[in-house]
């Protein structure tokens, strides 16, 4: 695994950082195993490995770890020990229940699977990733110990269903061991946790507060700093990546490559901009084809604009980059298939986020089902 080919000293500065959040369990608990918040986990694993933080991204990776020219995604997670082989959430499906609700349990967990499998594909595609891994950071009474495993696809023609009941399909790719929730729509995997890669002392402090008041009283005013060169988000909003009725029109938006009239370049495309955007948010966008900087989820700069009558459309400056980014790299579609709302849905995204930053530039992720809808709604 590649927890042991890090930096020693960043190694170092992890353990201690966790250890000293865990020392604080007391402000959250009373008992004599570590606390441990997995937000708080994220952060530091990402600041301490100086890996990418995707947990905004709704994706199947919580990080981009980079060794030498290698990109790893990294799942983390932090759970209980219990018997160390627990069951832990690795995905939800509450948007795609109407996918699969009257399959028999056979074909559900195939759909399931393959469902994870899309997720897990896209992610890598997305952001260029050579393999995935879980990272667990696992609480034991007075201890905190690290794991890492293989963050595998499922293997759908291995799938052997073992018990069920009315709500619960355990089931085996004769790699690892999942249970499907029916109610909650969820995807658990069982985590073997008893070898762990490193092990190390948490001592809980019975009095916090007086740490707490001790490090206000030697004036850490200097860890709230910010750092003035780095990229501030101003502004977020979220854009949909299909028109009206929940439809991808075959000859507009990220299908305007197959739009009639001009010969067009077979990836010419852009991402519709609702005129209730433009009303809600007047100011988050340049001018009509003003150019600025997309920063995509590989970190590759994308020269865009807004496009079109109405600014109503989201384009790289040379009509065909877009495309070729979200069509064939990401969507892994063929030059000449129709984009249509079935695929993303099985993938489980069907928006982009857009954060501005204060710099002038801007980023764009992916974003689950419905996100933009729930965008709106909290203005509405």
């Amino acid at each position: 695994m590649y927890f042991a080919k890090l930096a020693k000293m960043q190694r170092l500065k992890y353990t201690q950082r966790l250890q000293l959040i865990g020392k604080l369990s007391n402000l959250f608990s009373v008992s004599t195993t570590p606390y441990l918040y997995y937000r708080i986990a994220e952060k530091i694993y990402c600041e301490c490995f100086e890996a990418s933080d995707l947990s905004r991204g709704d994706v199947s990776s919580d990080a981009v770890l980079k060794i030498g020219n290698k990109n790893i995604g990294v799942g983390l997670k932090t759970f209980l020990f219990n018997n160390g082989k627990t069951y832990q959430k690795i995905a939800e499906f509450n948007r795609q229940r109407e996918d699969y609700r009257h399959y028999n349990s056979f074909d559900l967990v195939q759909k399931v699977a393959e469902l994870r499998n899309n997720r897990l594909n896209f992610t890598s595609r997305a952001y260029l990733l050579d393999t995935s891994i879980y990272h667990c950071v696992v609480r034991k009474e007075g201890v905190f110990q690290i794991f890492e495993e293989a963050m595998a696809l499922i293997d759908i023609n291995n799938i052997c269903i073992t018990t069920e009941n009315n709500n619960i399909i355990n089931f085996s790719d004769g790699l690892s061991d999942y249970k499907f929730n029916l109610s909650k729509s969820t995807l658990y995997k069982r985590f073997i946790t008893d070898k762990a890669l490193l092990s190390f002392p948490v001592n809980i402090l019975s009095a916090p507060f007086d740490y707490i008041d001790s490090a206000i009283n030697h004036k850490f005013e200097h860890l709230f700093v910010k750092n003035k060169d780095e990229q501030f988000i101003e502004d977020t909003l979220y854009l949909p990546l299909y028109g009206r009725n929940k439809k991808v029109h075959p000859r507009s938006g990220l299908n305007q490559w197959h739009a009639n009239g001009r010969k067009r370049d077979i990836n010419e495309a852009y991402i519709p901009v609702p005129h209730l955007i433009h009303k809600l948010k007047p100011n988050f966008f340049p001018e009509r084809s003003t150019p600025f900087s997309l920063l995509l989820p590989n970190n590759r700069i994308l020269r865009s604009k807004l496009c079109q009558q109405g600014n109503k459309a989201l384009m790289s400056q040379s009509n065909k980059e877009l495309g070729q980014w979200i069509l064939r790299d990401i969507l892994n579609l063929k030059e000449g298939e129709i984009l249509s709302y079935a695929i993303l849905r099985s993938i489980g995204i069907d928006s982009v986020r857009i954060d501005k930053f204060y710099n002038g530039t801007y980023a764009i992720n992916f974003s689950k089902i419905d996100a933009y809808e729930s965008f709106i709604k909290e203005f509405e």
